[in-house]
């Protein structure tokens, strides 16, 4: 909630089912993520959130629910979904041999921004995420941390107002995953950027973020940290995780209907 009343939805996702084969990745998924704020879609290996982000971002096509950016489903309007989405994939997907500055203008270029104002937005997005001093280096001079910035720098160029982060934290270390984070969050905080942070660590959710729990392509939880705590009695975001999914010592609990499924 904002003062005013309810987020907008930056993200709706619903009633979403997925196969590969006679594998069901994905099972009936409603979700939302509002603007301007952290959500985090939590889930071991194996959960379906890799699956769920290539059906936002079409890689693969939805065959049934609806997914809608900005009020803009990805099937009918694909162009207008996805030119409001940044996105930044577990794999790094930058070009090794080419400086940051080269990799923002292709990207850029991808985007049909004209030269002068690309070079413009990527050094205001290099100062975002405190990196302006390296936009002339090779991406293989950077540390694994810094490439994960210049990628989200990269994801900002046309100016979204979402972004979606598939486990940006993966191989990073501590002092790595903390600065990524905090650069993340403060574009929240200045922007009003909407996030959907797909993570399996606990440690890298607040207190004041909404929290989504995959499990085995289910839905399982859906709500704020106290929410979750309440729920299953839990001192802690980590303990009410593995009692939603059953590896505390107990099954699993049963999924809780969401707002988009009620």
């Amino acid at each position: 909630m904002t003062a005013d009343g309810p987020r907008t939805a930056a993200l709706s996702v619903e009633h979403v089912t997925h196969v590969f084969g006679k594998t069901k990745a994905l099972d009936d998924v409603s979700l939302e993520a509002p603007t301007g704020a952290f959500t985090a879609l939590v889930g071991q290996n194996g959960a379906g959130k890799t699956t769920l982000f290539s059906l936002i971002t079409r890689l693969y096509n939805n065959r049934s629910g609806e997914i809608r950016v900005l009020g803009h489903d990805v099937r009918r309007e694909p162009a207008k979904a996805l030119s409001r989405l940044g996105v930044v994939f577990q794999a790094r997907t930058l070009d090794l041999e080419l400086s940051v500055m080269q990799n923002l203008l292709y990207h850029a270029a991808l985007h049909g921004i004209g030269r002068g104002e690309a070079k413009r937005r990527a050094e205001a997005a290099l100062a975002r995420v405190n990196l302006e001093g390296r936009a002339g280096d090779k991406v293989r001079a950077l540390s694994g941390g810094q490439m994960r910035r210049v990628e989200i720098a990269r994801a900002l160029l046309h100016q979204p107002p979402f972004l979606l982060l598939d486990e940006p934290t993966t191989g990073l270390d501590i002092g790595s995953r903390r600065t990524l984070l905090e650069e993340v969050r403060r574009l929240i905080v200045e922007d009003g950027i909407g996030v959907l942070w797909a993570t399996h660590l606990v440690d890298e959710i607040e207190v004041a973020d909404k929290v989504v729990v995959l499990h085995r392509g289910r839905v399982m939880a859906d709500g704020t940290v106290p929410e979750l705590r309440a729920r299953t009695g839990a001192d802690d975001v980590g303990a009410a995780f593995l009692r939603i999914v059953g590896d505390g010592g107990e099954g699993p609990l049963s999924p809780i209907m969401t707002r988009a499924s009620a």
